[in-house]
């Protein structure tokens, strides 16, 4: 991966030779001081939050040089007990109590509000992006709790975790929920130094974040959240709120809304059974197959990403049959488990080393922790089977058609499936690179096509589509390079294949 890394964690198996241990140490020893170098450009109140946030990336630092070899050993993974993952319908099945607020009192919602939109052509913030009817993904979380703090007359509150990249833009929308039955809270995600991959040493001169430094501080993924909402102080105030457990969740999954059945789960366990982590998984479909999935490993339940799997076991890892479940990346976590986890220094995880290329061409690596992986660090931790409504990412524009057709209904801010769609799966869509783009995309569609009876849409090259299309069935659309295809407005097509040219021009 890195050549200096190589030399320092050379011996896979067994402790590191007197050389390496002495490399490690000149390694960890430049680092520190470029990072001091580094601390000196800042002043004042920034200089202080960035020690914070460099003595947590000293920490992932030292653990990336001590890696010897592969994180997991393929032979020791086991699928996980019966018992430790339960079916959703199984936990519904109790039913839920008198005493709903009770339970819901002692709830937060995180979302986690780091990234930005620029897979779909957007700057900003991708919380908002319009999604459904002019509401953005942060409209529709809002809109979410607000229907049940009125609904059961509770304090749910909303935090949201930033990042560097999105903390302005959030902070200046949040003023027009300011009289919505919502509590919002921020607080934001570290920032460490991107790495250049052959000295091991931060690309940064110093700490400003413009210019030629603008691309070189990176958060370090949602495995983070744990040090940064601790850090905060929020983690504190909600515990002294009377506060027990937070449900987290990616912004841009429009299915993770509050379930009680869940919620209900948690708070009822006896105390020596008390459950501090749930992770929602669903079933493995072919288009879910590098989601990370869950594993016995060591006698506890354990996260398997595929950036841990061996090369020769990808192949075994994608397979639907031997691992059948993936993570959502809905979580329910204990916040008194948090405390005491950050406390006794006890979070460790897994490391991401993500390659990356700057735009001028130097080779950087930035390392990463993802949220998931901490389930093996909490007691009692669960997998529920949850219904795959429970997930659904707008991460292109082909979800985004899907959100915003008529296959799904709107109400108090949570999409369901329409009633009136037979098959409860979900159409397999597929738009080429003219609608990568959302302002693009938008300018493709004059209004969106029923799809109520659609299985798979495939739509490559210069396509329009007029009012009132529908589509049903499987639907290949292909205009070749410099061809142009306008689908007329008021167009039935079922299982048909349409290519070539088909131009409608006004006279």
């Amino acid at each position: 991966l890195c050549p200096v890394a190589d030399k320092v964690n050379g011996v896979a198996n067994g402790g590191m030779t007197q050389f390496q241990e002495v490399m490690r140490q000149q390694l960890e020893s430049s680092m520190h001081t470029e990072l001091e170098k580094l601390l000196d450009t800042a002043s004042g109140a920034e200089k202080e939050l960035s020690r914070k946030d460099f003595d947590g990336f000293k920490k992932l630092f030292h653990r990336f040089l001590q890696v010897k070899g592969p994180s997991v050993e393929w032979i020791k993974i086991q699928r996980p007990p019966e018992d430790s993952i339960q079916p959703y319908d199984k936990i519904a099945a109790r039913g839920l109590p008198d005493n709903v607020a009770d339970s819901l009192n002692k709830l937060v919602v995180v979302k986690l509000n780091g990234g930005l939109g620029t897979s779909m052509g957007c700057k900003g913030p991708k919380s908002l992006i319009s999604v459904r009817n002019e509401n953005t993904f942060l409209d529709l979380t809002v809109q979410q709790i607000e229907h049940l703090n009125k609904t059961y007359n509770t304090d749910v509150p909303l935090v949201l975790m930033n990042s560097f990249n999105t903390d302005e833009d959030t902070k200046k929308i949040l003023q027009k929920y300011t009289h919505h039955r919502v509590k919002i809270h921020t607080f934001n995600q570290s920032r460490y130094p991107r790495i250049n991959k052959e000295s091991l040493l931060p690309v940064a001169t110093n700490m400003g974040m413009t210019g030629q430094n603008a691309d070189v501080w990176y958060p370090p993924g949602h495995g983070d959240i744990y040090a940064s909402f601790y850090n905060s102080g929020l983690l504190d105030q909600l515990i002294a709120q009377g506060k027990e457990y937070i449900f987290v969740s990616n912004i841009d999954n429009l299915g993770a809304t509050v379930d009680l059945h869940i919620l209900h789960h948690l708070v009822s366990q006896p105390n020596g059974k008390r459950c501090e982590f749930i992770m929602e998984v669903t079933d493995k479909t072919r288009a879910d197959v590098k989601g990370g999935t869950l594993i016995q490993y060591e006698g506890k339940l354990r996260l398997l990403e595929i950036a841990q799997v061996p090369k020769a076991h990808v192949d075994e890892f994608k397979s639907v049959t031997k691992f059948k479940i993936f993570n959502t990346n809905n979580l329910w976590i204990s916040l008194a488990a948090i405390k005491r986890l950050q406390e006794q220094s006890a979070m460790d995880l897994e490391i991401i080393v993500n390659p990356k290329t700057l735009d001028g061409g130097q080779n950087v690596i930035q390392l990463e922790t993802a949220v998931g992986a901490a389930i093996k660090c909490f007691d009692n931790a669960l997998g529920i089977n949850v219904p795959r409504s429970r997930f659904l990412p707008v991460k292109t524009t082909s979800d985004l058609l899907l959100v915003m057709s008529n296959l799904y209904s709107l109400e108090a801010g949570s999409l369901t499936m329409s009633h009136k769609r037979e098959f409860p799966t979900t159409p397999h869509v597929k738009l080429g690179s003219s609608f990568t783009k959302v302002q693009e995309y938008l300018t493709r569609f004059e209004s969106i096509p029923d799809m109520l009876e659609l299985d798979h849409l495939t739509v490559s090259g210069d396509v329009t589509f007029g009012k009132h299309v529908s589509l049903k069935g499987t639907v290949i659309i292909i205009a070749n390079h410099g061809d142009r295809i306008d689908i007329p407005a008021g167009s039935m097509l079922e299982n048909k294949i349409v290519s070539g040219n088909l131009r409608i021009l006004d006279h």
